[in-house]
Parts: structure tokens; C-alpha cells; sequence
């Protein structure tokens, strides 16, 4: 079976399994077979976020785990190159509108990014052999500095350069002044399709904590209602996260 973990969107980019192993072994022990991997993650989604000064939100529970790994389908997910249109497209797809994808992006806020997703935005953006020129010209060069041309593209930086472990706006303030880490931050706000749908969007969320907040918390809850597995005919409760029950 292919694993989505080994998918490129998701290969040597999501961590924190053994953390989700340790939650699963906690939880066989005091109650064995009752809750899901899937619901362990979503758990742990709204717990860091509220932890980290973000909203909470009363998760839906009741997932099962799968009994296969949709290997295709984990190379849809919103990839750092994409541009809006395919952004909007990708979100659509999924019954998820533009308040989603600029409020679920909003979990920009904190985390950490490797170069190679700059280093085109950085020296060659769209094949021109220049720094993309929406980009704040400070930010650049800072960002130069820690991503340079031919450096190691594995290299780590903030996604949120203000406040980098906090949940907070401040991700929507650095993309009003041009200084979104990808493409496809940046894309909300400075692409010309943007301007009517995304974009104004992006500048109610940038003056509002509250209303970015209000709104993260009903994507979240929208996201986590994407075709559940609850059929025990097609689910299983896991024993162990990383592999289907008798394998």
C-alpha cells in the first residue's frame, strides 16, 4: 500500500508522528479500540492551535480510520507554487469556499518551511530569472540571507516572521505588506483574481483578530467534515496509526 505519508506533497514535510504514537498509546491503555487516529489528529489540531493563543472550537468526533491510503488524493492538496485560480479550484473541489481557503491559510500563522519553497520566488520566479517582485524588498533580502541561491533548500524558517510561535493576524498584517513566505500566501492578496475575492478577505481578517479567529474555527469544523470515514463496513479504529489492523 502506498502511503499518503510518502506522497510529495507530504514526504519529508508533515512531522510529529511519534507524537501522535504516544497519544495513541495512552489512549489503548486507559480505553483500547474507542478512539480513531482520525479523530487523535483533529483533537491535536484544535489543542495546538488553542495553546498556542488561537481560538478553540468543539470538535466533531466519531471518525474512523481507513482501511487504505489514498495516495492520489494526498497529491491534490494545496501545493506552495500554486496560484490562486488553482487555490480556489482545489478548495471548490472539496465543497470549501474562498472564506475557507483564506482562513484555513491563516494557519500560516506559526510553523516553519523549508527553502526550496522560496528559493523560486527568490532568484527565478516564473521562469524570469528575477525575484518575484511583489515581494518586499527587505524581506527579500533577509530571506537572501538564510536561502541562498545554491544553499541548502532544507533549511527551516518561520512562516510568520513577526510572531512565529504565536496563533494570532499577524500572519494577514505581513501579507498586506508584501511579506507572505510562498507563493501561495501571497497569492491571497496580490493576485489579480484576488482583488473581488480573496483580497478583501485577507484585509478584514488583517484588521480583525476576531473575525479570523470566528472564521478559522468554522473552516476548521468545515475541513474535518470532508468525507469521514464512519461505516465500520470501510473504517477500522486503529491499534497502531501507521498501520491498518492485521498487517
Amino acid at each position: 500500500m502506498q502511503s499518503e505519508k510518502e506522497s510529495p506533497p507530504n514526504n519529508a514535510s508533515a512531522r510529529g508522528f511519534p507524537v501522535v504514537d504516544a497519544v495513541k498509546a495512552a489512549l489503548e491503555d486507559a480505553c483500547p479500540g474507542v478512539v480513531s487516529c482520525a479523530d487523535i489528529l483533529a483533537v491535536a489540531a484544535e489543542i495546538s492551535v488553542e495553546l498556542s493563543g488561537g481560538p478553540s472550537w468543539g470538535v466533531l468526533l466519531g471518525r474512523l480510520d481507513g482501511k487504505t491510503s489514498d495516495f492520489n488524493g494526498s497529491l491534490d492538496l494545496p501545493a506552495p507554487t500554486d496560484n490562486l485560480t488553482v487555490l480556489q479550484q482545489k478548495f471548490s473541489n472539496l465543497s470549501l469556499n474562498d472564506v475557507d481557503l483564506v482562513a484555513l491559510s491563516g494557519g500560516h500563522t506559526f510553523g516553519r518551511v523549508q527553502c526550496q519553497f522560496v528559493t523560486d520566488r527568490l532568484y527565478n520566479f516564473s521562469g524570469t530569472n528575477m525575484p518575484d517582485p511583489t515581494m518586499d524588498s527587505s524581506y527579500r533580502a533577509f530571506l537572501s540571507q538564510r536561502c541562498p541561491r545554491n544553499g541548502d533548500g532544507g533549511v527551516l524558517n518561520d512562516l510568520d516572521p513577526t510572531t512565529p510561535d504565536t496563533f494570532d493576524k499577524n500572519y494577514y498584517t505581513n501579507i498586506e505588506v508584501n511579506r507572505g513566505f510562498l507563493n501561495s500566501d501571497q497569492e491571497l492578496k496580490s493576485s489579480p483574481q484576488a482583488q473581488g475575492t480573496t483580497a478583501p478577505i485577507v484585509d478584514q481578517f488583517a484588521g480583525s483578530q476576531d473575525a479570523f479567529f470566528a472564521s478559522f474555527a468554522q473552516s476548521m469544523i468545515n475541513m474535518g467534515n470532508i468525507r469521514p470515514v464512519t461505516d465500520p463496513s470501510q473504517g477500522e479504529v486503529r491499534t497502531n496509526c501507521r498501520r491498518i489492523n492485521g498487517s
